[in-house]
């Protein structure tokens, strides 16, 4: 099984946040929704503009899982939102294709494929290196690996450090500081 990384550089982060702003307002709110919440992509293609429209919160039961979500909308994401849904009607799909369809998870493949390969990230990238650079920065800035095991549902702390690559990360690191 083929599995992708987080972006696990700022630097590249902002350069594809940079590159997909430049493309447009959709695509960005797509990948902030993302790195910013730990969302699967099935589950941000499945909201709808009431699901965030006016709202602090976004309430959501988990495609994969069928579990309940409930998480604040954060200072980045809000103008975001209020920009994106503008004049929107609440009953449709937040996201949608070129011809006024739900977007399709295959779709947004293809634009986050075509835009880290343009920033420079040269690892495999997918649309779930979006929730895994969630988890990956969310680790680094809080070290809790508790708190991220409950935020993404996995079942054990060393579910979600393998997840995020920092399993692998402690052995790279331990080879390269081993000399005899």
């Amino acid at each position: 099984m083929n599995t992708v990384e987080p972006i696990r550089d700022k630097k590249l982060l902002k350069k594809v946040e940079e590159f997909l702003g430049n493309k447009n307002e959709r695509d960005l709110l797509i990948f902030t929704l993302g790195t910013n919440c730990g969302l699967r992509i099935s589950d941000i293609l499945g909201l709808d503009v009431k699901d965030v429209k006016h709202k602090n919160y976004i309430e959501i039961t988990e495609k994969k899982t069928g579990k309940r979500k409930r998480f604040p909308i954060n200072s980045k994401l809000k103008p975001m939102i209020q920009s994106y849904t503008e004049g929107r009607k609440d009953n449709e799909p937040l996201f949608l294709s070129y011809m006024y369809n739900r977007m399709e998870r295959t779709q947004y493949y293809r634009i986050i494929n075509r835009v880290c390969k343009a920033a420079g990230i040269e690892h495999k990238i997918g649309t779930h290196t979006m929730r895994k650079t969630f988890g990956y920065h969310h680790y680094q800035k809080y070290k809790d690996v508790v708190m991220l095991q409950k935020i993404l549902n996995h079942s054990t702390p060393q579910i979600t450090l393998r997840y995020i690559g920092i399993e692998q990360d402690t052995i790279d690191e331990s080879y390269k500081n081993f000399i005899l």
